[in-house]
């Protein structure tokens, strides 16, 4: 089902009219996301605004990714000296902004504030500075990036209030800016991490994290990592196992992943072994038709990779069913087959691909959670019980395999456009849209690339995650 108010707010003539009637009606802003595989230089001649706090250890780090992205950087304060010697090593010089005389027509694709080092509540004053010159003019789907660093013990009091007060500027400014269709984050730079951020901070800059936005996101440094991970085709000879491949969600992942150079083995139940099968073809992977809640089913798939591929790459626990109802009314039988589904599989599948020695080392395991499910709904304590206990189950998992260099992450959709949805009632799906910073449901394809990047090597800074591809749901925030 087509979103209405998406479709009306992609003709000028439309947006133009609603604003000088003074309407009481918000047009989305038609996304935009990516196309193809991923690119060397994601960012081609995009103005990127960056400004730091004094004593910053980030500046290398963010030159370096800005200029083999492509983009043009543009200081407005901190350390340049890596940017410009960065910029003429790549042909695109840095320059300087005066954030109180920005240049007439100024539209900056995405503005990067540098707070990692800030120590104490005053020098907060200069990221209001920063947003307050550019969130005017940020162009539509944006980007507004903002480093910190973790909430550690070492901090100060008054450090640790100013560090807590990013992710408030940061949740508060997604809402605002939603509208024009750009993002905020909040990426969390442990300081032993500062070579993990490029691959981190090439992701929500780009395209491909269209609908996530207002959240804090930690880099760490507890998973081993290579040296220089691979920022295209960076699934090149992996073999990855997608649970509910056969539509929707796990449909599109497969898609991205086998984008991506993986190899992908779609599972699916035998009722819709058709579907996968098609999906398998089209990406040259394979299939396997099993019901993944058969007390058979965790041998059966790692049978199926060790004698076909000796090992599993990367784990996407994709597959996932609603039962609604209310507590009182729900069957015992309907809320044994979603925590089966939900809950159980990835937990058994996992203990048998772990027993056999088959996920390696810089492994990775996704799997799904979800918005709604985490934050509670009337009608879903199977489904809520179930998510919760992937959210618990990612983090503690990643304890576990970080010695091993795997890391376990879970993404959480919001409302996403797929059948499930189209067969929800109008009203519901209608408040659904327009109730999260970005004004519209998600594709299947925004929690897909979402997946492949933590799927990939340079997303070995993040583990123990769970990663909302929601739009700035406010629900479950």
């Amino acid at each position: 089902m087509s979103d209405f108010l998406v479709e009306l707010g992609k003709r000028p003539a439309a947006r133009r009219l609603v604003e000088r009637l003074g309407l009481p009606l918000s047009l989305p802003q038609t996304l935009r996301r990516g196309d193809g595989p991923w690119e060397e230089r994601p960012l081609g001649n995009w103005k990127v605004v960056v400004a730091a706090s004094p004593g910053s250890k980030l500046s290398a780090a963010l030159a370096k990714t800005l200029a083999a992205a492509g983009a043009s950087p543009h200081i407005a304060s901190g350390e340049d000296a890596p940017f410009h010697e960065l910029g003429e090593a790549y042909g695109r010089p840095a320059l300087a902004v005066d954030l109180a005389a920005l240049p007439v027509g100024f539209r900056p694709e995405a503005a990067i504030f540098d707070a990692s080092a800030l120590d104490d509540p005053a020098g907060l004053r200069a990221l209001y500075d920063f947003f307050h010159a550019l969130s005017p003019v940020l162009a539509r789907c944006g980007r507004a990036v903002v480093l910190g660093c973790p909430q550690v013990a070492t901090l100060s009091a008054p450090a640790a209030a100013a560090q807590a007060a990013l992710e408030g500027v940061v949740r508060s400014l997604a809402k605002e800016l939603g509208r024009r269709g750009s993002t905020a984050q909040l990426l969390l730079v442990n300081p032993a991490a500062a070579s993990r951020l490029e691959p981190v901070l090439r992701f929500v800059l780009s395209a491909r994290s269209a609908f996530i936005t207002g959240q804090p996101i930690a880099i760490e440094a507890s998973v081993s990592a290579p040296a220089e991970p691979p920022l295209v085709r960076p699934l090149e000879h992996k073999v990855a196992l997608v649970t509910g491949a056969a539509r929707g969600i796990g449909e599109a992942t497969a898609r991205t992943l086998a984008r991506e150079g993986a190899h992908v083995v779609c599972v699916d139940r035998p009722s819709d072994e058709g579907a996968a099968g098609q999906v398998a073809r089209a990406i040259g992977g394979s299939l396997l038709a099993v019901d993944i809640t058969a007390a058979e089913a965790p041998e059966a798939i790692a049978r199926h990779l060790s004698e076909r591929h000796g090992r599993v790459d990367v784990v996407v626990h994709n597959a996932g069913i609603t039962r609604d109802k209310t507590i009182a009314r729900m069957s015992a039988e309907m809320w044994d087959d979603t925590l089966a589904v939900n809950l159980m599989a990835p937990v058994r599948i996992d203990q048998v691909l772990e027993k056999g020695g088959l996920l390696r080392p810089g492994g990775r395991i996704v799997c799904l959670a979800s918005v709604g499910g985490i934050a509670g709904n009337a009608g879903q304590t199977n489904y809520a019980a179930s998510k919760a206990g992937i959210a618990a189950y990612v983090r503690r998992r990643a304890e576990e395999l970080r010695v091993h260099g795997i890391t376990v992450n879970a993404v959480a959709p919001g409302l996403i456009e797929t059948r499930m949805t189209a067969a929800m009632p109008r009203m519901i799906l209608e408040a659904g849209r327009r109730l999260s910073a970005l004004g519209q449901g998600g594709q299947p394809v925004d929690v897909a690339e979402a997946i492949t990047f933590l799927a990939s090597p340079g997303a070995a800074g993040i583990t123990g995650a769970v990663l909302r591809v929601c739009g700035g749901a406010f629900v479950g925030a």
